[in-house]
Formats: structure tokens, sequence, C-alpha cells
């Protein structure tokens, strides 16, 4: 029972959701595998067989995976995916795009979000915001999971020593291409991978406010930004810092929610922080139910005031 984890990277290093999607993988018994598909991509292949715990990578380079095209990593997946019993994805953009693919192609269904291994076919996974947790047994032969990356720990990044194996690039797909990319630019840690990130809501009032409120706050910590979907709804924050289900799951060591309700949907997104800080003048406002320290407090007073003391 050999378990495949497909390998999130930039073609130069290996990224973050890797490691804990390794340590999910190991869970399920038997040997670990990484497959590192890209293009001039020798750098993150040697990156990968360093990872605790991994027993080889496997390596395919083509011109094709240089910009992870869905319809492209699938077919490498599947050219080499009858040597495992599980193929596991991170759940993130990439990880959502490509493994629905593997699966429909194998005929199996998808288990999604795992955030707990139980058995080698049995696994936990959230449904209904977090509210509930579903215990899922696959009689599949083979099973195809995306894990959700803030329920496991991160595989150690060095001390691996993988064998590395090159193979033949699966051909590429005529059915789409790639046109282009814009990218969010930002001098903060990435919201997914941050240590600390401070999140406004709907209290802001404004986007002025939101920068002029949360900024300040988040360089004297070197925190990432996030929001709420309200504030995000609102035009407060752009789409990409918004936290919840219907945005970017965290789990980072310290979480600041200030001027947050704590809808089923945010806490959803952020509820496994290690530390959870909550600042909000309404002593009923359900984000108290989840945070660790809680300050019943105008934001507008509070945050300026810690920051000054910081």
């Amino acid at each position: 029972m050999t378990a495949l984890v497909i390998a999130e990277h930039d073609n130069a290093s290996i990224k973050g959701a890797t490691l804990n999607t390794v340590t999910a993988a190991a869970q399920c018994g038997g040997d670990v595998h990484v497959l590192v598909a890209g293009h001039n991509a020798g750098a993150a292949a040697a990156a990968a067989a360093q990872i605790a715990g991994v027993a080889k990578v496997i390596h395919a380079d083509a011109a094709a995976f240089e910009q992870g095209l869905a319809e492209n990593v699938a077919a490498q997946v599947l050219a080499i995916a009858g040597n495992y019993s599980h193929i596991l994805f991170p759940a993130t953009a990439g990880g959502k795009n490509v493994a629905p693919r593997v699966a429909a192609k194998l005929d199996v269904a998808q288990i999604s979000e795992i955030t707990k291994v139980t058995g080698a076919d049995t696994f936990e996974r959230p449904i209904y915001a977090g509210n509930a947790i579903a215990t899922v047994q696959s009689a599949d032969a083979v099973k195809v999971i995306t894990v959700r990356t803030t329920g496991f720990d991160a595989a150690a990044a060095t001390g691996g020593s993988a064998a590395v194996e090159t193979v033949a690039a699966a051909a590429a797909s005529a059915k789409s291409s790639f046109v282009g990319r814009e990218v969010t630019k930002s001098d903060r840690p990435e919201l997914t991978a941050a240590k600390i990130i401070v999140s406004g809501g709907r209290a802001l009032g404004s986007a002025e406010k939101f920068n002029e409120v949360m900024t300040p706050l988040a360089d004297k910590l070197g925190a990432a930004i996030g929001a709420s979907r309200a504030a995000v709804d609102a035009g407060y924050a752009p789409n990409d810092l918004q936290v919840g289900q219907t945005g970017k799951i965290v789990a980072p060591q310290l979480y600041i929610a200030a001027g947050i309700s704590g809808a089923i949907q945010h806490l959803a997104g952020m509820k496994d922080s290690k530390v959870i800080v909550a600042i909000n003048k309404d002593p009923e406002a359900p984000i108290f139910s989840v945070a660790d320290y809680g300050l019943e407090a105008d934001l507008f007073t509070a945050v300026p005031e810690l920051v000054k003391a910081l």
C-alpha cells in the first residue's frame, strides 16, 4: 500500500501545503511518494526529496506543466495512478482543480477536505460549515483525497533522503492553454501560510477605515491581513483577503478578529487557529464563543491603543 502526494510548487520550491499533505499520506499506511510535475523543476524535486517521511519523488518535467494546467497535471497523475492505493492533493485552488478530474477518470468517489485519517479506508471531514464531522469509509480500490491542511501538522521540510525518479511526461492536452495570470503582489505574508493574521469585519465601516485601523496593527505584528465576507462584500477589502468557508481556510498561531461578529461561515475558516483574540463591542457576538481572549470594546479605540502598546 503506497500513497502518492501531488506536490504544490512553483518549479523552484515546494509550497507549505505539500508538507501537511505528506503527513496525512503517511497516516494512510505504507510508503509515501511525491509527484513533482513541472518545467525546469529540478530544484523543486530536490526539495521534495528532503521532506521527512518521503520514500520516493517522481519527477515529470515538460513545458506543459509549467503553469500547472489541470488537464495536463491530471494526465500525468493518471499515467502513474495504477501504482498507488491513495492519491492525495492539498485542498488548495490547484488541488481542487486537478483532483476531481483524476477521480472521474478513475471512476472513484473523491473524498474532500479530510481533517483526520482513522484508517487506510476511513477518514473524517467537516460538513455543514464545520458544525458536524462526517466519518467516511471508502471501498474504492484507489482513494482520491483532498487534504484540509489546517487539520495536519506539516512534515519536516528537511531530514529526508528520498530517491528522485524521472519519468516521461504525459502528452499535453489540447483542450486548454495558458493565456496569462494576474497576481496580487504584497510584501505581507501569504494569508494561508501566515503565523499571525489580523482580520477586520463590517464594523470598520469603510475601506478607508479598514486600512487606517488594520494596517498599523498588521505592520506592528508582521501579520497578514484578512477580512470577513461581510467586509469583502461591502467593498472594504479585496476578495483575496476573505477568510471563511467561501474564502480561505487558515490556522495561524495568532488570529486577531476586530469588528467581526463570527458568522458560521467565518468561524469555519479560522477556528483551528492556535490562539484567537476577538475585539467586539457586542457582548453577544458569536466570535467570543471560539475566542481564547475576548475584549468587549469599540475597535476604533481598542486597536489603536493596542498598536501603541506593542
